[in-house]
């Protein structure tokens, strides 16, 4: 009896230990693969491109190239302050701020007005194209305003003119220009701050997409 049962034991135990077997060599062979797709794509250039999509997004730039290059722009610093403003997420603020460069309509309407947009909605302002092209029709005009200052420029595209206006007075009256830390608001300070820091890592990452080289 017990030599009969050990005959009936023993072929299951080896069928087991060769399914244990295969388990173990799909799972290397698993790790094998998994292991080459991460070299492949360490080595093409691949995982560092989904960080830095991850990190530092960029879309549109067909339009920041074109809206850059057509009102005389660095299309980084359009780039730096569209990801600040909205990381490239469509959208509409608390406070009514609208789109991509986050416009508000009181000054989508002045840029309308200025600019010849006389079938301009606001509901435009959720199209890519009108949005970049608005907002950079803008900074432009801040630049003239300021001019060629560009913490200044990108101040009041944060705090409005009329702040930035009167800060720059008091800079003059104190016989220099407006610096960062005149700014009296810490948002605004911090805007500028990150603006400008965005414009440089946009231009790093990006020279071919925003046609810097």
């Amino acid at each position: 009896m017990t030599s009969r049962s050990a005959s009936v034991r023993a072929p299951r135990r080896s069928a087991g230990r060769r399914a244990a077997i295969r388990r173990r060599r799909l799972l290397l062979l698993a790790g094998v693969v998994v292991l080459g797709v991460v070299v492949y794509a360490l080595a093409s250039g691949l995982f560092g491109h989904a960080v830095r999509e991850i990190e530092l997004p960029l879309r549109h730039e067909d339009i920041i190239r074109q809206q850059a290059a057509e009102k005389d722009l660095d299309p980084s610093l359009v780039a730096g302050m569209i990801y600040v403003e909205s990381r490239f997420s469509d959208r509409t603020s608390a406070a009514g701020a609208k789109g991509l460069m986050q416009i508000m309509p009181e000054t989508a309407q002045f840029i309308a007005d200025r600019s010849g947009g006389t079938d301009f909605s606001q509901d435009d302002l959720s199209t890519a194209q009108v949005n970049i092209s608005y907002g950079a029709w803008y900074l432009r005009w801040l630049l003239d305003h300021y001019h060629g200052d560009e913490a200044s420029a990108v101040a009041a595209y944060n705090a409005g003119v009329g702040n930035v206006d009167r800060w720059s007075a008091q800079a003059a009256a104190a016989g220099h220009r407006l610096g960062t830390a005149d700014i009296p608001f810490p948002e605004t300070r911090a805007y500028v701050q990150r603006v400008l820091d965005s414009r440089k890592r946009y231009a790093k990452a990006y020279p071919g997409e925003l046609g810097l080289r």
